[in-house]
């Protein structure tokens, strides 16, 4: 799990995605700046496609030529969100930290070294992705009703598509969902630099295995793999004894929940 620490909201969620997948990243009062200059404006949280391609059409395209606009200008092209856009990229941000609020969602997401578009690297880091989340998920009690797919381009312009469900956390079910949707979003004619899951509309519970066909069959499978996760992480016996529990347990139709 990554961690990123800074002066305020903004930057830290900043620093964490820098420092993904499960690095630490502290920024300092006066490192703000200098962390912040260089980055592409689709950083910051909230800058959507649409604005981000407005400011690159203004010739804006990273976070320090950002922090140096006028904020009238900047007021009159966006609104409010002017305002919002310059102090996030000046490292101001006075929305207040609540603790101890319950979980809303859960993400991952892999920035490529080199941007691709092969799409069995694809599909499989997206079923790879499927299957931690899942996995988070059922120990911690959750199912998700709702899966969001993230797509950045090598032109940094990111697209995301969602879909609800029935609240689940089983991996064969929301493994489909997640593929299909990434059919539906991405264009093939360009490369890929980042891709991402999050699934959303989290709810308590872990009855959800009982109302699916077969769930008899399938509990007991996903009960041994959870297990022998928990007991042999993912290191090459686990890995071994996971995939003798799926041979055993459901010998047809196992691929998808191959780790």
């Amino acid at each position: 799990m990554a961690l990123g620490l800074s002066t305020c909201k903004t930057v830290s969620k900043i620093a964490t995605n820098e420092c993904k997948p499960e690095g630490k990243l502290q920024v300092s009062g006066q490192e703000v700046k200098g962390f912040l200059s260089p980055l592409s404006i689709s950083k910051i949280p909230l800058c959507g496609a649409v604005t981000t391609q407005t400011l690159r059409n203004m010739g804006i395209a990273n976070i320090g030529t950002l922090s140096r606009m006028p904020l009238k200008l900047l007021e009159r092209t966006f609104g409010k969100n002017g305002r919002m856009l310059w102090e996030r990229a000046n490292g101001i941000d006075n929305t207040p930290v609540v603790p101890y609020s319950s979980q809303k969602s859960c993400s991952k997401e892999i920035t490529f070294d080199r941007d691709t578009t092969d799409i069995v690297l694809l599909r499989g880091i997206l079923m790879k992705l499927t299957e931690e989340l899942c996995f988070d998920l059922r120990q911690s009690g959750f199912n998700s009703g709702c899966i969001t797919i993230k797509i950045r381009y090598s032109n940094f312009d990111t697209h995301t598509r969602q879909i609800n469900v029935l609240p689940t956390t089983l991996d064969h079910v929301l493994i489909g969902h997640v593929l299909n949707l990434f059919e539906k979003l991405y264009d093939k004619r360009l490369l890929i630099r980042l891709i991402g899951i999050r699934l959303s509309k989290l709810t308590r519970g872990l009855e959800q295995l009982n109302i699916f066909d077969q769930s008899s069959k399938i509990a007991p499978l996903y009960q041994a793999v959870d297990a022998i996760k928990n007991k042999y992480g993912k290191n090459k016996k686990g890995n071994e004894l996971i995939g003798k529990a799926l041979h055993i347990t459901q010998p047809h139709n196992t691929q998808a929940l191959c780790t």
